[in-house]
């Protein structure tokens, strides 16, 4: 187990792991012992999702026609948009 002190040494110490050390454990002093599972990222998964979801490949068609005529929102213009009355019941 590895005494981490700083937030560089925890990101150095996950950027140590791979497939062959993939469970590790950590102490963070006044917080206790994490354990670190580093799971793999399936990159096709989103790719697959499209393919087999006709709804869902036409929702990211439609977006991405809409982001390129500019028919878009950014989340501060959202986050100005709205009021704490649009979450009242």
């Amino acid at each position: 187990m590895e005494r981490v002190q700083t937030e560089a040494e925890l990101f150095e110490h996950i950027g140590r792991m791979n497939k062959a050390n993939s469970v590790s454990q950590v102490y963070i002093p006044g917080k206790g012992t994490f354990t670190i599972v580093l799971q793999e990222e399936d990159l096709l998964s989103i790719s697959a999702e499209i393919a087999s979801d006709p709804r869902l490949r036409q929702m990211i068609q439609d977006s991405r026609a809409d982001y390129k005529l500019g028919n878009g929102l950014s989340t501060k213009h959202f986050l100005q948009s709205i009021s704490p009355a649009d979450f009242e019941k």
